[in-house]
């Protein structure tokens, strides 16, 4: 009989992507059976995925009922909130523990938890205005705590990141942001990547338990941004560097200090941190599990 696995945000970008992967794995597509969670699975995605097979259910992150609900029987679990829809750190910190409470009394083999590093701690406190990092990995904090089985998805820098600084003119293209050239950056796309690096984690749990993996393709510069968007539109593309001030005034006022201070931690902290370098190589093998 199929184990249940529980899957978080199933009509998005990651969840989407999680499943994706595990029905396109022969073995992992026959061990597991999906239960895809969302907030409407009337919607044209949910019944999508119901067409593929998968349990598509409702679920509300700040409802501790309807939590439960849909993780009870699952051998494993994917989560994943999202600090936008509100923009409240208390909030997601709140849904993220909601699901680590569930998991743990439902007593969940496995908890795979989307994360990020926490930039309050990393950079002393410097870095302040970025909830949408700390909040995540204030919850991974929680879910060891609790002694929750759990791997942890360190997601790297979303390469959605650069459409907004991008400029486009009859002359051609600009990607205008507060980097260096030359800045190494540890690049993730979320639909395309998230799955990959779950089911290399499905592929042997025990290799992962309790571990922190990063999740990005490797390590890249604006250059090589600018080359391959140019490589791809067949349009002259060129890179701007701003001070870190200019950079927030091009941004709504909602998110500016916030992407501000997302690529000074890229910029002057490598993002990861100390030693991201080698932990990026040892995830990039769990991902290559599925890869082969």
């Amino acid at each position: 009989m199929s184990k249940i696995f529980t899957v978080f945000g199933a009509t998005g970008n990651q969840g989407g992507s999680v499943i994706e992967s595990i029905l396109g794995n022969s073995k992992l597509s026959s061990e597991y059976k999906i239960r895809g969670v969302t907030r409407d699975p009337s919607k044209p995605k949910g019944q999508a995925l119901a067409e593929k097979g998968v349990e598509v259910v409702k679920a509300d992150l700040s409802d501790k009922e309807s939590i439960q609900k849909v993780i009870n029987g699952a051998h494993v679990v994917f989560a994943v909130t999202n600090y936008w829809e509100y923009m409240s750190k208390d909030i997601e910190v709140t849904q993220g523990k909601n699901i680590a409470d569930a998991c743990k009394a439902a007593g969940v083999s496995l908890l795979i938890w989307s994360s990020i590093p926490h930039a309050g701690k990393m950079t002393n406190g410097k870095l302040s205005h970025l909830p949408h990092f700390d909040a995540k990995a204030d919850v991974a904090d929680y879910i060891r705590e609790q002694k929750i089985p759990a791997s942890f998805l360190n997601a790297g820098c979303f390469m959605s990141n650069f459409i907004g600084p991008l400029q486009k003119s009859d002359e051609g293209i600009t990607l205008t942001i507060n980097l260096h050239p030359d800045t190494k950056m540890p690049l993730f796309d979320a639909a395309g990547d998230t799955g990959k690096f779950v089911a290399g984690i499905l592929l042997n749990p025990s290799e992962s338990l309790n571990k922190d993996i990063y999740a990005a393709t490797g390590w890249y510069t604006p250059t090589d941004v600018v080359n391959a968007i140019e490589d791809f539109s067949g349009k002259k593309t060129t890179f701007n560097e701003v001070p870190d001030e200019t950079f927030k005034q091009f941004l709504p006022e909602a998110i500016g200090e916030e992407m501000m201070e997302t690529f000074m931690l890229v910029k002057d902290y490598a993002y990861y941190g100390p030693g991201g370098d080698k932990i990026l190589e040892e995830s990039l093998k769990v991902r290559g599990r599925c890869l082969r």
